[in-house]
């Protein structure tokens, strides 16, 4: 994930310290059912795809924004799937200690072709359900959430 301007700016004052932060991501279907995945140049797994909102911008703008920005595909947001706080802190090479609150929003592919459009990914690619690529927990909890038409999922375990 690119590192957005005004968090390069906190991070001058802020050190390495954790920084809570919003993120959102996008599980993106095209009409054939197809999930929309994209391959991460810095882990180098496959992943949906997702980003950090920026200042006033509304999580299905990011959603929207993130998924053409990284695969030149334009989307509309159709629901939010689910709203999680990740429980592990994440640590960047850096240094840098991050937690995300994410805003998971299903989307539907309205245009473009599928390809790797900046820096964040190695490749990007529409995978039918029944055969995907190795995901992460984090991934395949979202696309099952997704697919389902219930009502948005919330953690209600944790106080």
């Amino acid at each position: 994930m690119g590192i957005p301007d005004f968090i390069r700016e906190i991070r001058i004052t802020a050190g390495h310290q954790l920084l809570f932060l919003p993120g959102v991501s996008a599980v993106v279907f095209d009409d054939d059912g197809r999930v929309l995945l994209g391959r991460r140049a810095d882990t180098g797994g496959w992943s949906i795809i997702g980003g950090i909102p920026e200042p006033g911008e509304q999580p299905a703008a990011a959603a929207v924004r993130e998924v053409y920005e990284e695969t030149a595909v334009r989307c509309v947001a159709e629901r939010v799937v689910l709203v999680q706080t990740l429980t592990r802190p994440v640590t960047y090479p850096n240094g840098d200690r991050c937690q995300f609150m994410d805003v998971c929003l299903r989307c539907r592919a309205v245009d473009g072709e599928a390809r790797v459009n900046d820096d964040e990914s190695l490749e990007v690619g529409w995978f039918p359900i029944d055969m995907l690529p190795e995901l992460q927990e984090f991934a395949l909890f979202r696309i099952k959430q997704a697919l389902r038409d219930g009502p948005t999922w919330f953690d209600t375990t944790a106080t």
